[in-house]
């Protein structure tokens, strides 16, 4: 069993990003218009009628082995607040935490079938995450409004994209910190990296899968190519709700590599109550984290416009000399 991580903050595994995005979302102008009106038109009832038509609650008598799993989960988090537990048939490999007042589970049956049961742990304390830090409200709204879309609710015509986009970037973000989550609860890097790897390309009935090879191809991933690459990577996630795999696996493996996991595992961390932490440090942190993306950017694009400086001198003396 993984040490029980007493009266543990959720500030602990919160990405500066994440929690400075949250904060700006809540900031623009409409948001809380959208989200007054997504509350009354489904409400708590409909919330969970939306995303439990097809799945079945997990408890002693119904999957009794993920029903104690989920308990360790909790356990290990010290969380006394039990979420509901749903299983939903569905092919996709996902999870997610979701509800206004109430949140709870729900992972679908692919997922369960995909992930071995320490990355069934992984999953489960990724989701606990979720509940811990609040994230719930949000990203049932970014769910909805994915599903049934800006156009259907009345009035909100006019700011849909800019809420929308800003919703999005900070779900993707939400997701870096509940990864850490999902770490802390299994205590096992290498359950909650092969989570992605699974994720990423399925299992091998047949053949191998290599976890160290999926790191690399995350670190690739992350510095190949020039400017455009850079800019095809932002392109690429801006109307998703979750980073790419090999993104999720290259961040957790640098925040393992800050020495910040080893630390809370020891049992040095913000103990719920205690968290004083002014909003003033987010931003500050989420700035860094974005100039370093944006840094990266820019290297590219001067890496790119160096090249192209020297093969025009290049054609340049090539054709003078002739």
């Amino acid at each position: 069993m993984p040490n029980q991580l007493i009266q543990i903050a959720p500030v602990s595994w919160e990405h500066p990003a994440d929690r400075a995005a949250l904060n700006t979302l809540r900031a623009l102008p409409g948001f809380d218009e959208v989200l007054r009106k997504v509350m009354s038109l489904l409400g708590e009832r409909g919330v969970r009628s939306l995303f439990t038509a097809n799945a079945v609650r997990v408890g002693p008598r119904q999957r009794p082995r993920l029903n104690v799993l989920l308990d360790e989960v909790l356990h290990t988090m010290d969380w006394p607040d039990r979420p509901d537990l749903f299983v939903s048939q569905s092919p996709i490999a996902n999870a997610m935490a979701v509800g206004f007042d109430k949140p709870f589970i729900v992972v679908n049956s692919a997922a369960v079938d995909l992930l071995d049961w320490d990355e069934r742990r992984v999953l489960l304390g990724h989701e606990l995450g979720h509940v811990m830090s609040g994230h719930a409200t949000y990203t049932t709204l970014a769910l909805i409004i994915l599903n049934i879309g800006f156009n259907n609710i009345p009035g909100l015509g006019l700011i849909a994209l800019p809420i929308q986009l800003a919703l999005l970037e900070w779900a993707r973000k939400a997701e870096l910190s509940s990864d850490r989550a999902g770490l802390l609860a299994t205590q096992d890097p290498k359950a909650a990296m092969g989570l992605f790897l699974k994720f990423a390309g399925g299992i091998t009935t047949d053949d191998e899968s290599n976890l160290d090879e999926f790191l690399t191809q995350a670190q690739e991933y992350e510095e190949r190519g020039g400017a455009l690459d850079a800019i095809f990577r932002v392109l690429n996630v801006a109307f998703r709700t979750h980073p790419f795999n090999t993104v999720r696996a290259a961040e957790l493996q640098r925040w393992v590599g800050t020495g910040a996991y080893d630390r809370i595992v020891n049992g040095d961390y913000p103990h719920r109550g205690e968290d004083d932490r002014p909003l003033s440090d987010d931003y500050a942190e989420a700035a860094g984290y974005y100039r370093n993306e944006a840094q990266s950017a820019v290297e590219t694009m001067k890496d790119a416009l160096r090249g192209a400086r020297d093969a025009f001198n290049n054609a340049y003396r090539n054709a003078t000399s002739k």
